[in-house]
């Protein structure tokens, strides 16, 4: 397993089964309450590494920094919470499937569900790793779930690590991304 590979498939797998569906005909940004669900998670998170300048907004993006290490341009890293309003997303229940065998994926929650690398060739050249899926009755919400765990991961990192050298990160969450 690669350095960060655990951490990135806990942080994808905890953040996956929070609901953050947005809502298309809402007037109020964000869109739901439910996505300050993940949005206080990531925020106490941020503060629990050591970040900076670690803000909620009113309108529901989250915003931190991580101070540079050396002299450099400002760089910024930036992923959405909400899931698409089109999928059920309440009950998420993100699944692992270790060392993947090249064959059909089933869901336990579907049993009507395949995904096939005859109609998916994609998943064919994933042959033994690990494939993160939902159980078949909501998305993964993987888009941007996956964004999210990489760079809190490696927000953790460069502020656990002040030996790396960097210039100055902010970083933030926004809602709403896909309506």
């Amino acid at each position: 397993m690669k350095k960060f590979d655990a951490e990135l498939q806990d942080r994808l797998v905890r953040y996956a089964s929070i609901d953050t569906q947005s809502e298309e005909t809402s007037h109020s940004t964000p869109s739901t309450i439910i996505q300050y669900d993940l949005l206080n998670l990531l925020q106490q998170e941020l503060q629990d590494f050591g970040a900076r300048e670690v803000q909620l907004t009113d309108y529901g993006t989250l915003l931190a920094t991580i101070p540079g290490s050396t002299d450099g341009p400002t760089i910024g890293f930036l992923a959405h919470v909400d899931t698409a309003p089109q999928f059920n997303a309440t009950g998420v229940k993100p699944r692992i499937i270790m060392g993947y065998n090249g064959g059909d994926i089933t869901f336990p929650d579907n049993s009507a569900l395949t995904l096939s690398p005859a109609d998916y060739p994609y998943l064919a050249i994933n042959q033994v790793h690990d494939i993160i899926t939902a159980s078949g009755n909501t998305l993964l919400g993987a888009d941007d779930k996956a964004g999210v765990a990489i760079i809190m991961t490696a927000a953790r990192q460069l502020l656990s690590n002040p030996e790396l050298r960097h210039g100055p990160i902010r970083i933030a969450f926004t809602p709403d991304e896909e309506i």
